[in-house]
């Protein structure tokens, strides 16, 4: 039988990411951010030119998704994680300007380990296909950046125990590579 899932807050990253290893399975809960390919375009020139971001970068979680309309009486429609390692070229700088997590499916490009394990970070990857049930684990959700974009828009949720592996962790174990040994 399995152990639960230990039970962490994004606020707290700072002393959780230290301890969690590749593998081991979190529920997390907290403000965490959505972009994908086109937000991200749009984030690093921001960045670039030295403009504002459209939230803090600093202690951040970026969730890799985009939302089916909420049917009435929901925060959101079917919220599941899109492939990461679209946003591999972007996500070194964020990282680097102190974001500590991203949330998506899929392995992630040599660069993005080594700049996670540079900057303590993590990568936490959700279970694709499992959208509808992961929007039951977003309480709050509000579009805060870039509505030209459409479902790909920056968007601040809320997560309420939301189940998650993780990835890649601190420390740059990969739970990829370890599943592609020999």
């Amino acid at each position: 039988m399995g152990t639960s899932p230990r039970s962490v807050r994004v606020e707290d990253a700072s002393l959780w990411l230290p301890d969690v290893r590749a593998g081991e399975t979190v529920s997390l809960s907290g403000t965490v951010y959505t972009a994908r390919d086109a937000a991200h375009k749009k984030i690093t020139a921001l960045m670039d030119a030295g403009l504002p971001l459209p939230f803090p970068l600093e202690g951040a979680f970026v969730y890799y998704a985009g939302p089916t309309p909420a049917p009435e009486g929901r925060v959101c429609g079917s919220f599941g994680p899109t492939t990461s390692g679209r946003m591999d070229g972007f996500a070194p700088a964020l990282y680097r300007r102190g974001l500590k997590g991203t949330i998506g499916k899929g392995g992630r490009s040599r660069e993005v380990v080594d700049a996670i394990r540079e900057t303590g970070g993590c990568y936490l990857i959700a279970v694709g296909g499992a959208g509808a049930f992961y929007a039951s684990k977003i309480v709050k959700y509000e579009e805060i950046a870039f509505p030209e974009l459409g479902c790909e828009s920056v968007k601040r949720l809320e997560f309420r125990d939301f189940p998650l592996t993780v990835a890649v962790d601190a420390c740059g174990n990969d739970l990829f590579k370890a599943m592609n040994r020999d």
